[in-house]
């Protein structure tokens, strides 16, 4: 097993950290630039942030796929087969002519992107020992928003410095590079045993996870918060670019730097969880998004730039720590069970533009903030529960521990 801080520890994370910039980089990389789509390809703000909603839904769909397949031919060839495929239909979309093609080859990049977080998320579970668990996973979650920061301030900054073209080629040279490094750094699955798919058995597993109410808890939080999280993100453009803000796309890009908040509290979050709860980490993390919400109320862009840091730090420090609820609780099958949580966040994060969408072209702005608070409320609700789940598991441990000491 990879122990904490050994040489192993660190070329491993390395590796994998490097994976997740490539697939939120390329992942996230319109949503700046989503007035610019809108312009160039003559189509409404919702037509444009379908090339970020329907690549998050496509992410989700094939989880299930990249899960059974990383079972049968070993997490780093599916990792790596992903990776290259997906280079080739980022280099391909710096030169489509209309939006059908354009939103096609997001959808293709979807497909491939999927392959990575799952997959990345179960070689931890196997090859790391059970101390080095969460840290591993909360670094590998901050590089997750590292990823999705760089890619979007990237995509600002080249698109506004040259084009928009010019960006995706960008992008594209970067992803290659860090695939390079990621071939070379990352250990072999020692602990891997390949298991031949099995239809039945999959479906058996995926079902048994969505009976099992702790693990859907999280599924539904997940995904919820992702949900109001890509939304937000979306409509903020719009917000910031139009009167009385104006802001150019490269300072669009670089509002995504909110983001190294998130890259902070995800690593924090791993470390949380060994003095608090699970619960408790998960709460404070919704009461932070609640607070910065409410922040961004005031028409000033100090305000809503300070609010979308907490907002970053408040669901990053929530996120990690729901992934390690789902790896804690699911006691068989890792790997579908990761996936089914980012299938549900996902899934969320795919649906929120609709959702918020609503309040945009009704409310404007303040219907944003009253959509978004309406759903954290939602998730306080679900919190509850977990904390009831969290506080039984802890007597029946007690009492456990008890019951040894007597004997």
């Amino acid at each position: 097993m990879i122990e904490l801080k050994s040489k192993y520890f660190w070329r491993a994370s390395i590796a994998l950290g490097l994976a997740a910039f490539i697939a939120f980089a390329n992942l996230y990389f319109t949503q700046p630039i989503l007035p610019i789509i809108s312009e160039e390809f003559s189509v409404s703000p919702l037509t444009s942030s379908l090339t970020v909603s329907l690549s998050l839904l496509t992410v989700a769909i094939f989880f299930f796929f990249y899960s059974a397949l990383s079972d049968a031919i070993g997490r780093k060839n599916v990792m790596i087969i992903s990776m290259v495929l997906l280079f080739f239909v980022t280099f391909a979309i710096a030169f489509v002519q209309n939006f059908q093609s354009f939103l096609i080859l997001r959808i293709l990049q979807g497909v491939f992107i999927a392959g990575i977080p799952t997959v990345a998320l179960a070689y931890i579970g196997e090859e790391f020992s059970p101390r080095a668990l969460s840290v591993a996973i909360g670094i590998y979650i901050s590089m997750n928003s590292i990823g999705g920061m760089g890619g979007r301030v990237l995509s600002g900054l080249f698109t506004d410095l040259f084009h928009w073209r010019i960006a995706f080629i960008t992008i594209g040279c970067i992803s290659l590079l860090f695939f390079v490094i990621f071939l070379k750094l990352l250990p072999p699955s020692n602990h891997f045993e390949t298991r031949k798919f099995e239809r039945h058995k999959a479906i058996h597993n995926y079902l048994a996870h969505l009976k099992n109410k702790k693990l859907r808890l999280a599924f539904f939080v997940g995904g919820l918060h992702f949900f109001i999280f890509v939304g937000l993100y979306n409509y903020v453009t719009y917000l910031l670019t139009a009167p009385p803000f104006s802001l150019p796309t490269v300072l669009i890009g670089f509002l995504f730097l909110t983001y190294l908040s998130g890259t902070v509290s995800s690593t924090l979050a791993g470390k949380a969880i060994s003095t608090w709860s699970q619960s408790v980490t998960i709460g404070i993390g919704i009461a932070l998004m609640m607070i910065a919400t409410l922040m961004m109320l005031v028409n000033s862009l100090i305000a809503i730039i300070a609010g979308l840091f907490i907002l970053s730090f408040g669901f990053f420090f929530a996120h990690s720590t729901l992934n390690a609820w789902v790896s804690k609780r699911a006691k068989f099958a890792k790997a579908s069970a990761s996936g089914l949580y980012f299938t549900s966040y996902y899934v969320g994060g795919s649906l929120g533009s609709f959702y918020l969408g609503f309040f945009w072209y009704y409310w404007g702005w303040l219907g944003v903030i009253l959509g978004t608070l309406l759903i954290l409320c939602l998730t306080t609700i679900l919190l509850m529960q977990m904390i009831i789940i969290e506080r039984r598991e802890n007597a029946k441990q007690k009492q456990k521990y008890q019951l040894v000491r007597v004997n």
